[in-house]
């Protein structure tokens, strides 16, 4: 992955696209996730909800840029059984981002690091990388997150 170092950004040119869903099989869910992060969504998620007559349903949250819009709904019109569809203007204040490179026991691993007016406020082993590991090594997932985490907190101590 490389180094990458992003300013602090707020961008106000989003959208929170929402659509509540009583009559869905909601093991499509993660594959329609992936569709709408496929068309341009920058988050995706899923909250159960109480409809009216005390029905369970589920509540779809997308965030999207203006831009990604019309591939958004077509995605969701598509692949849910939805009718409608909420949307509200959105403000994201994202931090500033850096991806180090640790060296672990099985190999190297990326930690996505985060920056807020200059200082490191959070860090996070990169998953797909501790995933990808784990499964070639034969060791618990947990480990090797774990390890990431206290080696990257001892260069930093």
């Amino acid at each position: 992955m490389g180094f990458q170092h992003r300013e602090e950004h707020v961008d106000e040119g989003m959208l929170l696209v929402q659509a509540n869903i009583d009559d869905m099989n909601p093991e499509l869910c993660s594959y329609v996730g992936d569709l709408l992060f496929e068309a341009g969504a920058n988050d995706v998620y899923w909250v159960p909800i109480i409809m009216k007559k005390g029905r369970p349903g589920i509540m779809l949250n997308v965030l999207v840029g203006d831009c990604e819009l019309s591939s958004i709904e077509e995605v969701i019109f598509r692949e849910t059984t939805t009718i409608g569809l909420r949307y509200m203007r959105a403000v994201c204040h994202r931090l500033a981002r850096q991806f180090e490179s640790v060296a672990t026991p099985w190999g190297e691993i990326n930690v996505k690091v985060g920056y807020h007016r200059g200082d490191m406020v959070q860090f996070a082993p990169e998953f797909k990388d501790c995933e990808q590991a784990a499964k070639q090594h034969g060791v618990p997932l947990k480990r090797v997150y774990d390890e990431v985490r206290r080696l990257f907190l001892s260069r930093i101590s």
